[in-house]
């Protein structure tokens, strides 16, 4: 199997990774074909999977604009995948150049990848972390002098909690990342629910469990809604994710009543 020129040594080329299964369903080209097949399989199984991507993808775009306007101005974007079209500094920059973003991933194609189209970018730039180990990541946030933890902070977790287990303590995570950030900072959090769709839900689950290395945890709409625990929520409060602040029907890649994921965001006070 030849390695692609974009993708580092020591990537299992075997196994399918979330986040190149997620770049496949978005059309993107930086996945090998067992990420391919694997995503296809998905589809295969809830044919509607792709129009999941983009509702996903058209969140965040709506979520950092929400944060800018808010007076964000720093965005720490965790597990934040292989960048694509609307990537989080081309939105925020457009706003203001001077806005920085740190990408985090645990995916050493992502991390190149997004190294590789900030090259010239003095306020953009990527680490490879683990979300799981939260002081290191926090630690090295720290030390790229793109974050600064004395002044609010865009804290961005989309699609990325479903992928730690629970025994991982998903939510306690997040209550890390809250206690790191000062007051004024904000999360964005979409997340993989079985609330409406629980059939699909489990069907993707169990077949995320056989194709890649991390199991996909779908979650109930309680267990979502309790990672903005000291966090205030920002209304409409956890909802179907192209329910909140949409901005015109092509917000609507889902159908209301039949999102496969849920979206929040929340105000440290």
């Amino acid at each position: 199997m030849d390695r692609p020129t974009w993708a580092p040594d020591g990537v299992d080329m075997t196994k399918a990774s979330p986040a190149r299964m997620y770049d496949a369903l978005l059309g993107g080209s930086h996945n090998f074909e067992i990420d391919r097949k694997a995503a296809e399989m998905a589809r295969q199984l809830v044919p509607d999977l792709p129009r999941l991507a983009l509702s996903n993808r058209a969140f965040l775009r709506r979520a950092v604009r929400y944060l800018s306007d808010a007076g964000i101005h720093q965005f720490l974007d965790i597990g934040s995948g292989i960048p694509t079209a609307g990537n989080v500094h081309e939105v925020v920059q457009a706003i203001d150049p001077r806005n920085r973003v740190l990408y985090v991933d645990i995916d050493p194609v992502a991390v190149t990848h997004a190294r590789t189209i900030l090259v010239g970018n003095d306020h953009a730039d990527a680490l490879e972390a683990d979300l799981r180990k939260p002081a290191d990541l926090l630690a090295r946030a720290a030390d790229s002098g793109l974050i600064d933890f004395t002044r609010p902070v865009g804290v961005l977790l989309i699609a990325v909690l479903h992928l730690v287990q629970d025994h991982e303590g998903p939510r306690e995570l997040v209550g890390e990342l809250r206690a790191a950030v000062p007051t004024g900072s904000y999360v964005a959090i979409s997340h993989l629910s079985s609330a409406q769709r629980p059939g699909d839900a489990a069907r993707l689950g169990d077949l995320s469990e056989n194709q890649s290395h991390t199991g996909i945890r779908f979650r109930d709409r309680a267990s979502i809604t309790a990672m903005f625990d000291g966090w205030e929520m920002v209304e409409p409060g956890v909802v179907e994710l192209p329910l909140w602040h949409p901005e015109s029907d092509r917000d609507l890649h889902e159908t209301p009543g039949r999102s496969l994921g849920l979206a929040g965001v929340g105000r440290k006070v």
